[in-house]
């Protein structure tokens, strides 16, 4: 039976993505001072890596696939296919952002101010590469973590991610530029992709994954409507689609379907009832596909 190799992020992106699957579809599980979780589907076979990591390894073929940061792919300058992006963090569905930043206190007003300064940072090429586009020379130190301490005694700035903010503002530091912004990919090594048995395996995680993410903060309404009152109704609901509107026993009465945000709910249902809804049910959704 094919199996197909597949990388799942350790660390800060572990939860976030065993949550996808298992919306998804897919129950992970993770066993201590393991790198290779349990998945319920025999033709995957999950090995945890790093997401610093994955792209190197998906592009010689230890992994089939997996899933990294898209500065991960940039960083390492890995030469794999990229299937999809899936835009999810550990905190947010926003993307990361790597930042340059200096001490509240700092004279540096722009990268051209750090020109034979010290930078520390994990991302070398990243901030090797962007200070040569912006014509400055600095030297770039390689950060093993607690990099938002460095400066000012270690390090005159950093170039360092951020999801919201917090820690920069946590410990004094200030943003001077923003270096690049990532999201999550999901990649695959050219010669799995090539592979029409791997390659459909990959579409349908993918497919699945997607929808479990088009899903995420949507709700399902439904409710009965009579027919003098319909346009009413459906003017007020923010459909994803047009509304589906199915005719009841009783003709001058209809049932409405249809999918709406979470966050609009508590505004929207009275409303629904003061133009004439009744019997309405709100449903979760797991995905949303097609």
């Amino acid at each position: 039976m094919p199996v197909l190799k597949l990388g799942i992020p350790a660390g800060s992106l572990q939860e976030a993505t065993a949550e996808l699957f298992a919306r998804a579809g897919w129950k992970i599980k993770f066993q201590t001072r393991s790198y290779y979780p349990t998945i319920d589907d025999m033709e995957i076979e999950c090995m945890s890596i790093r997401a610093q990591e994955m792209a190197r390894y998906v592009e010689n073929g230890v992994l089939d696939a997996g899933l990294t940061g898209y500065d991960w792919i940039v960083e390492t300058g890995a030469d794999v296919h990229e299937v999809a992006e899936l835009v999810f963090s550990k905190v947010s569905r926003r993307p990361v952002r790597w930042v340059l930043c200096v001490p509240e206190d700092s004279p540096v007003k722009t990268v051209k101010d750090l020109e034979g300064k010290r930078i520390a940072t994990e991302v070398m090429n990243l901030t090797t590469n962007y200070l040569a586009k912006n014509g400055v020379s600095a030297k770039v130190e390689f950060s093993w973590g607690a990099t938002e301490v460095k400066p000012p005694k270690l390090a005159d700035a950093i170039v360092e991610v951020t999801e919201t903010g917090s820690s920069l503002r946590a410990n004094n530091l200030r943003i001077v530029d923003e270096v690049l912004q990532s999201t999550t990919r999901f990649i695959a090594n050219h010669d799995a992709w090539k592979d029409p048995w791997k390659q459909k395996k990959i579409m349908n995680i993918v497919t699945m994954l997607q929808g479990a993410m088009e899903a995420e903060e949507k709700v399902y309404l439904v409710m009965n409507v009579e027919r003098s009152n319909l346009l009413k109704v459906i003017d007020i609901l923010p459909a994803l689609q047009k509304p589906t509107i199915s005719s009841l026993v009783d003709e001058s009465w209809v049932a409405i379907n249809t999918v709406v945000p979470a966050a609009t709910v508590r505004d929207l249902i009275p409303q629904l009832i003061e133009a004439g809804a009744t019997g309405i049910v709100e449903m979760p959704i797991t995905k949303i596909v097609g």
